[in-house]
């Protein structure tokens, strides 16, 4: 089948990362992709050339007298071209499919695969079916490569040499003395990364975060040109990572900040200890889908180590009040196995939901 993806990469690339990723997925299960996108220059460092499977052609947004192919995926309701649209009205019109936005919220299974009729414009007498990715059986599930599992678990098996070795032959550095850990960070302008690194340093273990471009490298320079002289603390810099080598990142270190959608999911599927930075949004609504996704991530967890990874949470997303945001429990729960013990309790159940592409496959072969 051929699948139409459009993309708009509206800010911070991650709409360009999960339409790049749901792309490779269909491309690697034998599927002819076509990823319409407004600005492809993300993909140079995303998913450069030898990476990208066959079966994939990236189009400029406005390409023109392109035949619409068998389905068509409209990005977080990006709307396509007018002149694309049109050319979906023939008596067989493809599968027309808004892939929205993730959340955790109840009303997303009430959502998930219903119809709506195009009442005007060009595609006016079309249907549109709207696939809500999620985190329960009656959702779309989550982007998730055939291989991902067995490729995570194979990393586990042997966690130290493979990731001694992938900050060697990635990063070009040595890796630092055994009881040292790993963090790495990435995450929006309004993060309070100072003060978390001051939670770092000041708990006497050696550290090493490693640093994503971006937001995260500017605001822990300002950090560390207030603290020169933090011996415990190591921040290496990295440069932008592909898609591929971000998961290598993910499972090479014991703690992820991360940040968005497409990252966050990642290190879902990396099992380990992780805190996310949600989209920040005017209205406020993202408090509630941090809540949402909380509860059901940390379900079945110890109620004393929900109840730290939750605070930790919420002061990083700025959803404390001031006088109460801190990053006391950082130390208690760094030092906690049950954190990944619990991370990889939570992978394994949403690991039984089949995935995202699988679920499309089947919504567009079984008639929806």
């Amino acid at each position: 089948m051929l699948w139409d993806v459009f993309c708009r990469v509206i800010d911070n690339f991650g709409d360009i990362g999960v339409c790049w990723r749901l792309s490779a997925d269909l491309a690697n299960r034998g599927h002819s992709v076509r990823l319409w996108v407004d600005d492809a220059s993300a993909l140079e460092w995303m998913a450069p050339e030898p990476l990208r499977p066959p079966g994939i052609q990236v189009l400029d947004w406005d390409a023109k007298d392109q035949e619409p192919g068998d389905i068509v995926i409209e990005a977080f309701g990006c709307n396509p071209p007018d002149a694309f649209v049109a050319r979906m009205q023939r008596p067989a019109p493809p599968v027309w499919i808004n892939l929205e936005y993730l959340s955790a919220e109840n009303w997303v299974e009430r959502c998930h695969g219903l119809r709506s009729p195009v009442m005007s414009g060009p595609g006016a007498g079309l249907s549109k079916w709207f696939f809500y990715p999620g985190f329960t059986q009656a959702t779309g599930g989550l982007l998730r490569e055939t291989d991902l599992m067995a490729a995570r678990q194979a990393w586990e098996a042997d966690h130290h040499r493979h990731r001694d070795r992938w900050l060697s032959s990635m990063l070009g550095i040595s890796a630092p003395s055994p009881d040292t850990r790993w963090l790495s960070l990435f995450c929006y302008e309004p993060a309070p990364v100072e003060a978390m690194l001051e939670a770092l340093a000041t708990s006497g273990q050696p550290t090493l975060v490693l640093v994503t471009p971006g937001f995260a490298t500017a605001l822990s320079r300002q950090w560390q040109a207030a603290n020169p002289l933090a011996s415990t603390l190591t921040l290496h810099e990295l440069p932008p990572l592909s898609q591929r080598e971000f998961d290598h990142l993910l499972w090479a270190c014991d703690l992820n900040m991360v940040r968005g959608e497409d990252s966050a999911v990642r290190a879902l599927w990396a099992g380990q200890p992780h805190i996310w930075h949600i989209y920040p949004q005017d209205d406020g609504v993202h408090a509630g889908k941090l809540e949402a996704f909380m509860d059901r991530w940390m379900s079945g967890w110890p109620d004393d180590l929900a109840a730290d990874v939750r605070a930790l949470w919420l002061s990083w997303n700025g959803l404390k009040p001031a006088s109460t945001m801190d990053f006391e429990p950082l130390s208690r729960v760094l030092h906690d196995p049950r954190w990944a013990a619990s991370s990889r309790a939570s992978r394994q159940r949403l690991a039984e939901i089949p995935d995202l592409v699988t679920q499309l496959c089947g919504f567009v072969l079984n008639g929806r």
